[in-house]
């Protein structure tokens, strides 16, 4: 986690001198901007602090070890399935929905009830068929 905590740290400043150059070239017109960036660098020191801290409670891990080896991240990983068609039909029907709001409510409509068969479909996948758990 250190080495998280460090990429985040350096983009505060960032983000500051950011919001300074934005509030100078814009003479402090454009306050969307320059508080948007400013609540950015807030947000990313926020991040930033929550890594140093999770860091100091979690143990050492090989990535942030300079003579860490690739050999020493062995293990489990967690469980991915190894193939779904539940994301491809959950996209289809979210990008009709979407595309239902473009061009009239009543596809989606018809799209909504496909949204939410896909959506507990790829929820409940490990609960009923093949790959039952």
């Amino acid at each position: 986690m250190r080495s998280e905590a460090k990429v985040f740290a350096y983009l505060v400043p960032f983000f500051v001198v950011v919001g300074i150059i934005y509030a100078y070239f814009t003479d402090g017109g454009e306050w969307v901007g320059i508080i948007g960036l400013l609540l950015t660098a807030l947000m990313t020191a926020f991040v930033a602090w929550f890594f140093w801290l999770s860091g100091r409670t979690v143990d050492a891990r090989p990535e942030d070890s300079l003579e860490g080896e690739i050999a020493d991240q062995t293990g489990d990983y967690g469980h991915f399935a190894p193939y779904s068609w539940w994301p491809l039909w959950l996209g289809l029907s979210i990008s009709v929905a979407v595309l239902g709001v473009a061009v009239g409510w009543w596809l989606v409509v018809v799209a909504a009830p496909f949204l939410v068969l896909s959506l507990l479909g790829w929820t409940f996948e490990y609960f009923r068929g093949e790959r039952a758990v």
